[in-house]
């Protein structure tokens, strides 16, 4: 499992922000609504298998497997390009702007709420059998979280919004780190192991995940949730929004940049500074190393 050093994995993942804001609007749409489709998918499978065995840990294990899959084949989430994206535009990389970076942002919502939306109501067939019975007991328990997680704050007031808010910080303070980690490795075992670890952790904690969200409250609402989509913008997915780009940039994306990158810009791909040779020497080499090196990150940057 060859490890990748963090001066090394930053600027791999200031290479994937780059990539990502520089993508097709196709591309970008595509790949954010399978990912949003895969996360929630897998985000319904940790339901099930709490609700049948009775126990939510077991839930949590298995749950990164859907995360893990998606950064596998390249898609995005929106909590990932919360902190990819700002990153390539710290850095200055050619093309990236902060209009780019916005765009990214809202494609990527919209594409992740496409796929999560999608799986939301294939889910309603099946736990109704085509809405022609009541919920089944999974059913009923996505229904009553999405109850919990909406006007279960909205009782506190100003001390649930703050709650909310602060599960969704820390939620992509371990999300964002599961991104991170998915470069930290060449080997695919390595990277699944060091995925697994922080989405495990938010899971079973309960955080506030904007993705997962958008598959558990629409699903909440088509099983008779009690509950309305003003209670689901208002108390929860927007501040969970602003939470999770909070989270990602504050405990994540911004301290490994400090640290790691910054007074470095323009950056090689390789992530490191080249080293200075006498005055007009090797000059000609250092180009090809440069080249060489660029080609050989390019697929590193896709993935991330």
């Amino acid at each position: 499992m060859t490890y990748v050093k963090p001066v090394d994995l930053v600027g791999t993942v200031i290479d994937a922000g780059a990539s990502k804001v520089m993508l097709s609007t196709r591309d970008t749409l595509v790949r954010s609504i399978m990912g949003g489709a895969t996360l929630t998918i897998a985000a319904a499978f940790a339901v099930t298998v709490s609700v049948s065995t009775g126990m939510p840990l077991l839930g949590a294990i298995l749950f990164p497997v859907g995360f893990i899959m998606l950064y596998l084949l390249g898609y995005d989430l929106l909590t990932g390009v919360f902190v990819l994206a700002p990153l390539a535009w710290l850095d200055k990389r050619p093309g990236v702007t902060f209009s780019g970076v916005l765009r990214n942002w809202g494609l990527v919502f919209v594409g992740n709420f496409i796929g999560a939306f999608t799986v939301a109501v294939l889910m309603a067939v099946v736990v109704t059998n085509g809405f022609s019975t009541p919920p089944n007991e999974v059913g009923q328990a996505i229904g009553h979280i999405g109850e919990g997680r909406t006007v279960g704050y909205a009782e506190h007031g100003a001390a649930g919004m703050l709650t909310l808010f602060v599960r969704a910080v820390l939620c992509n303070w371990m999300v964002a780190m599961g991104v991170v980690l998915s470069m930290v490795s060449k080997s695919v075992p390595g990277k699944i192991l060091a995925m697994w670890m922080p989405i495990m952790l938010f899971f079973y904690m309960g955080f506030e995940h904007s993705i997962v969200n958008m598959f558990l409250f629409p699903s909440g609402l088509l099983l008779g949730g009690d509950f309305t989509i003003m209670d689901y913008l208002i108390w929860n997915e927007l501040p969970t929004v602003l939470g999770n780009l909070v989270g990602g940039l504050a405990f994540v994306g911004v301290p490994l940049y400090l640290t790691y990158a910054r007074g470095t810009s323009p950056r090689p791909l390789s992530g490191r500074r080249p080293r200075r040779g006498p005055r007009g020497a090797g000059t000609a080499p250092a180009i090809a190393t440069a080249a060489t090196e660029s080609a050989a990150r390019e697929p590193a940057a896709v993935t991330g």
